[in-house]
């Protein structure tokens, strides 16, 4: 299966295949403030998964810290995908696909939220073990 996405004016393309390694959402400070939202909602992917189609050139990075490298179209502003190097995945930020199936599993950072949602999902303090924070999970 594969989906396909863009940038807010079209200039860069993106394409997806198979199936997400995970999907849920974030509510870390930087997430929030990149994303201009109270939440931002993911997709992981393994790199062999994402390829950019078109507008490759108008692809700029912003990397606040090592672990997220944020990335964008240079024409529109349009925010596209970020690679995460340490956990060898790249968030391609659920809305840009829009014909993905969004099924979120977790919410991770709920403790930095501002947006309390009661939705039966588990809540991570910060990220569960396997993707390197501590695990701890908080109540809804």
């Amino acid at each position: 299966m594969t989906h396909k996405g863009k940038c807010f004016c079209g200039t860069v393309a993106i394409e997806v295949s198979g199936a997400p390694e995970g999907m849920g959402y974030c509510h870390c400070d930087s997430c929030r403030s990149w994303s201009a939202g109270p939440v931002n909602a993911f997709s992981l992917w393994k790199p062999e998964a994402v390829k950019v189609t078109a507008g490759a050139e108008h692809i700029g990075m912003y990397a606040k810290t090592p672990n997220s490298e944020r990335q964008y179209c240079t024409k529109c502003g349009g925010h596209l995908m970020t690679n995460h190097p340490a956990m060898g995945m790249i968030d391609v930020y659920a809305a840009t696909i829009p014909t993905l199936k969004f099924e979120p599993a977790l919410h991770v950072f709920y403790g930095e939220t501002v947006l309390h949602i009661k939705d039966g999902l588990p809540k991570f303090k910060d990220a569960p073990s396997e993707m390197g924070g501590s695990g701890d999970m908080l109540p809804e």
